[in-house]
Protein backbone atom coordinates (compact mmCIF):
# COMPACT_ATOMS: atom_id res chain seq x y z
CA UNK A 1 0.00 0.00 0.00
CA UNK A 2 1.23 3.48 -0.84
CA UNK A 3 0.92 6.18 1.80
CA UNK A 4 0.34 9.94 1.74
CA UNK A 5 0.79 11.14 5.30
CA UNK A 6 0.26 14.79 6.18
CA UNK A 7 0.06 16.81 9.36
CA UNK A 8 -2.08 19.87 9.92
CA UNK A 9 -0.71 22.11 12.68
CA UNK A 10 1.82 19.44 13.65
CA UNK A 11 4.91 17.80 12.22
CA UNK A 12 4.85 14.15 11.17
CA UNK A 13 8.00 12.61 12.60
CA UNK A 14 9.61 9.50 11.10
CA UNK A 15 8.42 7.52 14.17
CA UNK A 16 4.79 8.58 13.61
CA UNK A 17 5.06 7.86 9.89
CA UNK A 18 6.52 4.41 10.57
CA UNK A 19 3.76 3.62 13.11
CA UNK A 20 1.02 4.66 10.66
CA UNK A 21 2.54 2.57 7.86
CA UNK A 22 2.72 -0.43 10.21
CA UNK A 23 -0.84 -0.12 11.54
CA UNK A 24 -2.67 0.84 8.33
CA UNK A 25 -0.33 -1.39 6.31
CA UNK A 26 -1.62 -4.48 8.12
CA UNK A 27 -4.85 -4.00 6.15
CA UNK A 28 -2.91 -5.09 3.02
CA UNK A 29 -4.05 -8.66 3.70
CA UNK A 30 -7.60 -7.69 2.68
CA UNK A 31 -6.59 -6.48 -0.80
CA UNK A 32 -5.59 -8.62 -3.77
CA UNK A 33 -3.25 -5.95 -5.18
CA UNK A 34 -2.18 -3.84 -2.21
CA UNK A 35 0.53 -2.11 -4.25
CA UNK A 36 -2.19 -0.45 -6.35
CA UNK A 37 -3.96 0.95 -3.27
CA UNK A 38 -3.30 4.44 -1.89
CA UNK A 39 -3.94 5.43 1.70
CA UNK A 40 -4.14 9.11 2.64
CA UNK A 41 -3.69 9.90 6.33
CA UNK A 42 -4.20 13.35 7.82
CA UNK A 43 -3.21 14.10 11.40
CA UNK A 44 -4.50 17.27 13.01
CA UNK A 45 -5.23 18.87 16.34
CA UNK A 46 -8.76 19.60 17.54
CA UNK A 47 -8.64 21.16 20.97
CA UNK A 48 -6.64 18.81 23.20
CA UNK A 49 -7.34 15.82 20.99
CA UNK A 50 -5.24 14.40 18.18
CA UNK A 51 -7.43 13.54 15.17
CA UNK A 52 -6.45 10.93 12.60
CA UNK A 53 -8.35 10.76 9.30
CA UNK A 54 -7.52 7.79 7.08
CA UNK A 55 -8.90 7.32 3.57
CA UNK A 56 -8.09 4.22 1.52
CA UNK A 57 -8.89 4.54 -2.16
CA UNK A 58 -9.39 0.98 -3.39
CA UNK A 59 -10.43 1.81 -6.97
CA UNK A 60 -14.18 1.08 -6.80
CA UNK A 61 -14.46 1.50 -3.01
CA UNK A 62 -13.37 4.25 -0.67
CA UNK A 63 -12.85 3.28 2.95
CA UNK A 64 -12.68 6.11 5.46
CA UNK A 65 -12.19 6.33 9.18
CA UNK A 66 -11.74 9.22 11.57
CA UNK A 67 -10.87 8.90 15.23
CA UNK A 68 -9.67 11.26 17.92
CA UNK A 69 -7.87 10.66 21.18
CA UNK A 70 -5.57 12.54 23.51
CA UNK A 71 -2.79 10.11 22.56
CA UNK A 72 -1.88 10.13 18.85
CA UNK A 73 -0.83 6.48 18.80
CA UNK A 74 -4.16 5.42 20.37
CA UNK A 75 -6.01 7.41 17.69
CA UNK A 76 -3.99 5.64 14.97
CA UNK A 77 -4.86 2.25 16.52
CA UNK A 78 -8.55 3.17 16.70
CA UNK A 79 -8.78 4.35 13.08
CA UNK A 80 -7.00 1.22 11.83
CA UNK A 81 -9.41 -1.00 13.78
CA UNK A 82 -12.38 1.01 12.50
CA UNK A 83 -11.43 0.51 8.85
CA UNK A 84 -10.79 -3.20 9.43
CA UNK A 85 -14.29 -3.50 10.97
CA UNK A 86 -15.75 -1.78 7.89
CA UNK A 87 -14.10 -4.35 5.62
CA UNK A 88 -15.22 -7.30 7.75
CA UNK A 89 -18.76 -5.99 8.23
CA UNK A 90 -19.32 -5.41 4.53
CA UNK A 91 -17.78 -8.70 3.38
CA UNK A 92 -21.17 -10.36 2.91
CA UNK A 93 -22.57 -7.35 1.08
CA UNK A 94 -19.63 -7.41 -1.28
CA UNK A 95 -20.09 -11.16 -1.85
CA UNK A 96 -23.80 -10.71 -2.61
CA UNK A 97 -23.09 -8.26 -5.44
CA UNK A 98 -23.79 -9.71 -8.86
CA UNK A 99 -20.78 -8.04 -10.43
CA UNK A 100 -17.46 -9.64 -9.47
CA UNK A 101 -15.52 -6.57 -10.60
CA UNK A 102 -16.76 -4.64 -7.56
CA UNK A 103 -15.01 -7.07 -5.23
CA UNK A 104 -11.94 -7.82 -7.29
CA UNK A 105 -9.71 -5.67 -5.07
CA UNK A 106 -10.56 -7.56 -1.88
CA UNK A 107 -9.54 -10.93 -0.53
CA UNK A 108 -12.85 -12.23 0.82
CA UNK A 109 -11.87 -15.64 2.14
CA UNK A 110 -11.19 -14.59 5.74
CA UNK A 111 -13.36 -15.88 8.55
CA UNK A 112 -16.15 -13.70 9.73
CA UNK A 113 -18.02 -13.41 13.01
CA UNK A 114 -21.77 -13.82 12.91
CA UNK A 115 -23.37 -10.41 12.62
CA UNK A 116 -26.91 -9.35 12.06
CA UNK A 117 -27.63 -8.07 8.58
CA UNK A 118 -28.73 -4.47 8.64
CA UNK A 119 -32.40 -4.12 7.83
CA UNK A 120 -34.60 -1.09 7.35
CA UNK A 121 -36.69 -0.75 10.49
CA UNK A 122 -38.38 2.57 9.80
CA UNK A 123 -39.54 4.43 6.73
CA UNK A 124 -40.44 8.09 6.88
CA UNK A 125 -42.20 10.38 4.41
CA UNK A 126 -41.08 14.00 4.51
CA UNK A 127 -42.73 17.09 3.11
CA UNK A 128 -41.09 18.34 -0.08
CA UNK A 129 -41.32 22.01 0.88
CA UNK A 130 -38.68 24.30 -0.67
CA UNK A 131 -36.61 26.07 1.99
CA UNK A 132 -33.39 27.97 2.44
CA UNK A 133 -30.24 26.39 3.86
CA UNK A 134 -30.65 28.43 7.06
CA UNK A 135 -34.22 27.18 7.51
CA UNK A 136 -33.03 23.60 6.94
CA UNK A 137 -30.37 24.02 9.65
CA UNK A 138 -33.04 25.30 12.03
CA UNK A 139 -35.38 22.38 11.19
CA UNK A 140 -32.59 19.86 11.68
CA UNK A 141 -31.63 21.35 15.05
CA UNK A 142 -35.26 21.40 16.17
CA UNK A 143 -35.63 17.73 15.27
CA UNK A 144 -32.32 16.84 16.94
CA UNK A 145 -31.12 14.88 13.91
CA UNK A 146 -27.64 14.56 12.43
CA UNK A 147 -28.95 15.06 8.87
CA UNK A 148 -31.93 16.62 7.09
CA UNK A 149 -33.18 16.24 3.50
CA UNK A 150 -34.84 19.25 1.87
CA UNK A 151 -35.53 20.93 -1.49
CA UNK A 152 -33.31 24.00 -1.87
CA UNK A 153 -35.50 26.98 -2.76
CA UNK A 154 -32.74 28.63 -4.82
CA UNK A 155 -31.78 25.66 -7.01
CA UNK A 156 -34.93 23.47 -6.68
CA UNK A 157 -32.58 20.50 -6.21
CA UNK A 158 -32.82 18.00 -3.35
CA UNK A 159 -30.09 18.66 -0.77
CA UNK A 160 -29.02 16.71 2.28
CA UNK A 161 -27.74 18.77 5.17
CA UNK A 162 -25.56 16.98 7.70
CA UNK A 163 -23.68 17.83 10.88
CA UNK A 164 -19.96 17.14 10.70
CA UNK A 165 -17.94 15.74 13.60
CA UNK A 166 -16.21 19.10 14.01
CA UNK A 167 -19.61 20.76 14.66
CA UNK A 168 -19.91 22.48 11.27
CA UNK A 169 -22.44 21.63 8.58
CA UNK A 170 -22.10 20.07 5.14
CA UNK A 171 -24.51 19.84 2.22
CA UNK A 172 -24.85 17.08 -0.36
CA UNK A 173 -26.48 18.35 -3.55
CA UNK A 174 -28.40 15.80 -5.64
CA UNK A 175 -28.64 16.61 -9.34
Amino acid sequence: MKFNIHGKKLDVTPAIKSYIEEKIGRLDKYFENPDDITSTVLIKLRGNDQVVEATINANKFILRGEESHKDLYAAIDKVSDKIERQIRKNKTRMNKRVSRDLTMNFVLDFEEKEENDNVIVKRKVIEDKPMSEEEAILQMELLGHEFFAFRNMETQDVNILYKRKDGDYGILELK
